[in-house]
């Protein structure tokens, strides 16, 4: 009977064959479907990955920028012989007619009213209030606000007055026949006792000469940032110091 069970199990191989082939079809499919959702997870976890990763880098590029404008800061400190203490601004004024922040030191740090206040750049401003912890400042752009300048090319002096403008100051009393470019440097001139004499306080932009009248129109842009520095300088000069 072995011949006949060989030829048998010949015809019967396609049979067996088609009976299996759902099993492996479906086998097949559960493993396709495992395999799909397997992705699906590695894909969702992934993403989430890329999402934490993407909020790291940027945390850490915006330390980097601040240890950048640190490190401007404490060269900008260096270069001026005035004892003085770094801040940090913890508020601004909502109101944008009054160009204000508020920074974290006060009386406990010995910040006292119209003691000057500067950043990497320039000028930023002077004290009008302190608190035991915080100070707020008034900077050079308010309506309000006023200094004595003088251009750093030829020693001109001139009175500097803020115009609301975040951007903008404007000088006043220029003459008409006044020795005054754009681009010139205008710097703290140190009278009226407030404010130390040499620190950068903003560059000429505008000079406008009406023939009919006897004042020029001048304008200039602040060195400082005023709408974005995060950490200032609140400077104790020598002669504040002696007092």
């Amino acid at each position: 009977m072995a011949p006949v069970r060989t030829q048998l199990s010949l015809v019967a191989a396609p049979f067996y064959w088609v009976v299996d082939v759902p099993s492996k079809m479906l086998s097949e499919f559960s493993d396709m479907l495992s395999t799909r959702r397997e992705l699906m997870d590695d894909n969702e976890r992934l993403r989430a990955e890329s999402l934490i990763l993407n909020a790291k880098l940027q945390k850490y590029i915006e330390l980097r920028a601040e240890n950048v404008r640190l490190r401007e800061l404490m060269n900008s400190a260096e270069r001026i012989n005035d004892t003085v203490v770094v801040a940090e601004v913890v508020a601004v004024a909502s109101d944008p007619n009054r160009h204000q922040l508020v920074v974290d030191k006060g009386s406990r740090d010995g910040a006292f009213v119209g003691q000057p206040v500067i950043d990497a750049t320039g000028l930023l401003g002077q004290i009008i209030e302190v608190g035991l912890l915080q100070s707020r400042v008034l900077l050079i752009t308010d309506s309000a606000h006023a200094l004595p300048v003088r251009v750093s090319r030829n020693g001109l002096r001139a009175i500097a007055e803020g115009t609301g403008l975040i951007d903008e100051l404007t000088l006043t009393h220029v003459a008409a026949t006044t020795d005054i470019q754009i681009g010139d440097l205008l710097v703290s001139s140190g009278l009226g006792g407030r404010f130390p004499g040499g620190y950068p306080v903003g560059e000429v932009t505008d000079v406008s000469i009406d023939p009919g009248q006897p004042f020029a129109e001048v304008r200039a842009r602040p060195m400082a940032q005023l709408d974005r520095s995060r950490n200032v300088l609140l400077v104790f000069s020598e002669q504040k110091s002696e007092e």
